[in-house]
C-alpha cells in the first residue's frame, strides 16, 4: 500500500520529462553558431574571437552584477546572457571598437532585459535592438566594413547590399561568394553556408521550429522574384537568391525570430510573423534609406508578437456564435 502512495503524485501539467533546460537549450543554439564563428575568424581574422569573448564575458558579467544588486536569484549561469553577447558581437564588423561593443551590451541585458524583469519577460530581442541602437548611436564604426581575409585594420568595404543601394548590379558578388562567405559584413552574417548548418542543426535537435525561418526566407525570395520580374532590373531569380544570402537573413531567421520569448507561440502565429519579417525586410531594402531591413523587421514584429498571439489563441471553452 505504501508504494501505491508513493506512486500516486499528482500535479498540474504539462508531464514532460527530459534533459532540456534553459541551459542546455541556450548551449545548443551556442554550439550551431560555432560554424559561423569559425568562419568569420578566417574571413576576418583573430579579432573575431576576441570580440565574441569580450561581448560574451561583459553580457555574462552584466547579468551577475545586476542580480547581485537587486538581490535577485543569479541567472548569469543559465547561458542566456552568453548567448546574447555572442549574437550581438555577429552583429557587428570586426574593425568595431571593444568599448561600442559593451555598450551595446549594456542596452541588451540591463535595459532591454533586466530592466523589464529578466528571461521571458524582455519585450523585445536583447541582440537585435543593441544592434540597432549602435547602428543609429555608432553610424560610422558601424558601418565601416573590414575587407574579407585581411585583419581587422583592413581597408573597408561596403556590403553587397551597400553595393547594391548605390546601384552597382555589375559589382555585386557572386552568389556563391555570399554563400560561402567570402564578402564584407558582419561578423555572423557573412556566411550562408554556416548559418544553414547551424540553423538545421537546430531543427534536427528541435531547439527550434522550421516554420519561422521557412516563411521569413521563402517570403524575402517570392518577394525579390516578383519585384525584379516586374521591373526588370537584373535576373529575377538570381537577385532573389542574393537577397536571401546577403546581409542577416539566414542569421535573423535561425536565430532570432525564433527567439521564445519574442515571437508566437502556435503554428499561425509564426506564420504570420515569419512573412511579416520578410515583407518588411524587403521594403525597407528597397525603398527605405538603410540598404538592410532585417533587424528592423524582427524588432516591429516583436512588438506586434502580443497581438498576434491574442489573434490566434485557441479557446477552449464557450459555445459557438450564432
Amino acid at each position: 500500500m505504501s508504494n501505491y502512495k508513493n506512486n500516486l503524485v499528482v500535479s498540474s501539467s504539462p508531464h514532460v520529462v527530459t534533459a532540456l533546460d534553459t541551459r542546455m537549450t541556450m548551449l545548443m543554439v551556442i554550439i550551431a553558431l560555432v560554424p559561423s564563428l569559425l568562419v568569420s575568424t578566417y574571413v576576418f581574422g583573430p579579432r573575431v574571437l576576441l570580440l565574441t569573448a569580450v561581448s560574451m564575458a561583459a553580457c555574462v558579467c552584466l547579468e551577475w552584477l545586476w542580480n547581485l544588486l537587486m538581490k535577485r536569484d543569479n541567472t548569469a549561469g543559465d547561458l542566456s546572457a552568453a548567448l546574447t553577447g555572442m549574437l550581438i558581437a555577429f552583429n557587428v564588423p570586426a574593425g568595431l571598437p571593444i568599448w561600442i561593443l559593451i555598450i551595446g551590451d549594456i542596452c541588451a541585458i540591463i535595459v532591454v532585459k533586466q530592466l523589464f524583469g529578466g528571461l521571458g519577460k524582455n519585450l523585445v530581442n536583447p541582440a537585435i535592438t543593441a544592434r540597432i541602437i549602435l547602428f543609429i548611436s555608432f553610424a560610422t564604426e558601424m558601418t565601416t566594413w573590414p575587407l574579407p581575409r585581411m585583419a581587422a585594420d583592413a581597408t573597408s568595404k561596403a556590403t553587397p547590399l551597400g553595393v547594391l543601394a548605390e546601384g552597382s548590379l555589375d559589382s555585386l558578388p557572386s552568389n556563391m561568394q555570399m554563400f560561402l562567405g567570402f564578402v564584407g559584413g558582419s561578423l555572423g552574417e557573412v556566411s550562408a553556408l554556416a548559418l544553414l548548418i547551424g540553423g538545421i542543426f537546430l531543427i534536427w535537435r528541435k531547439i527550434i521550429n522550421p516554420v519561422i525561418p521557412c516563411c521569413f526566407i521563402g517570403t524575402v525570395f517570392v518577394f525579390a522574384l516578383i519585384y525584379y520580374a516586374a521591373t526588370g532590373q537584373g535576373d529575377p531569380l538570381q537577385m532573389a537568391l542574393f537577397h536571401i544570402l546577403a546581409g542577416g537573413v539566414f542569421l535573423g531567421a535561425f536565430f532570432m525570430a525564433t527567439d521564445y520569448v519574442t515571437s508566437p507561440l502556435l503554428t499561425k502565429g509564426k506564420i504570420v510573423f515569419g512573412i511579416g519579417c520578410g515583407i518588411m525586410t524587403m521594403v525597407i531594402r528597397l525603398w527605405g534609406q538603410y540598404p538592410e531591413g532585417v533587424s528592423f523587421s524582427i524588432l516591429l514584429m516583436n512588438c506586434l508578437t502580443p497581438l498576434i498571439d491574442s489573434f490566434f489563441q485557441k479557446r477552449m471553452y464557450g459555445g459557438k456564435k450564432k
